[in-house]
């Protein structure tokens, strides 16, 4: 029988330090995991055009709606279906993403269907996350918070942390005590698409 690798889904907006309990998780030898974040594939692609065309200028302007259209979607497809691939591997993975939208969630629900996710709530106040957004000074102003209310209109979790409250040590921990556990981790494949499915 096929033992697929668990994916370890990190739910939260922009600051909310998923990427910060997911360094602790890999610094720890007891569980081998693989950080898979959304970031690097744009980071990369980014560098890629840079590299490849430092002098491309387009003719005309695209609005953020287009670009996403033609870009974002696949970069975050493609993405997504890496941590499959390494789910299907064998190989324990932990996700590192903001689901902005239903589309990019019912792609999550169609790829990891059939796989062991285990499904985290990162949380943290606004308050918070304004202030965490400021210190970064690499993040649009607001960002997190004009995430909030449609990242967090979850209310059920396999576990959560909340990171204003725990140290990412301390959120790691709790993480590895469910998977020492040995529960099972249901609440991920309980959810619905939450839009139409589209052709497109």
């Amino acid at each position: 029988m096929v033992k697929r690798g668990t994916i370890l889904f990190l739910n939260g907006t922009s600051s909310a330090g998923k990427t910060s309990i997911a360094k602790e998780l890999l610094k720890q030898t007891e569980i081998s995991f693989h950080h898979v974040s959304v970031d690097d594939f744009f980071h990369n692609y980014n560098e890629f055009v840079d590299r490849k065309y430092p002098d491309l200028e387009p003719v005309q302007e695209l609005d953020q709606g287009r670009i996403a259209q033609i870009i974002f979607d696949p970069i975050v497809s493609m993405c997504y279906s890496t941590v499959k691939l390494f789910s299907e591997m064998g190989l324990n993975v932990i996700l590192d993403t903001v689901i902005e939208n239903d589309k990019w969630f019912d792609v999550c629900l169609d790829l990891f269907a059939g796989h062991p996710v285990l499904w985290v709530g990162v949380t943290c106040s606004r308050e918070e996350l304004a202030r965490r957004g400021k210190a970064r000074g690499d993040r649009a102003v607001g960002l997190a918070s004009s995430q909030f209310d449609y990242i967090y209109a979850f209310d059920k979790y396999d576990v959560e942390v909340n990171t204003e409250e725990l140290s990412p040590e301390a959120c790691a921990g709790n993480i590895l005590n469910v998977i020492r556990s040995g529960a099972e981790y249901d609440v991920f494949k309980q959810f619905s698409k939450r839009s139409p499915e589209t052709s497109s």
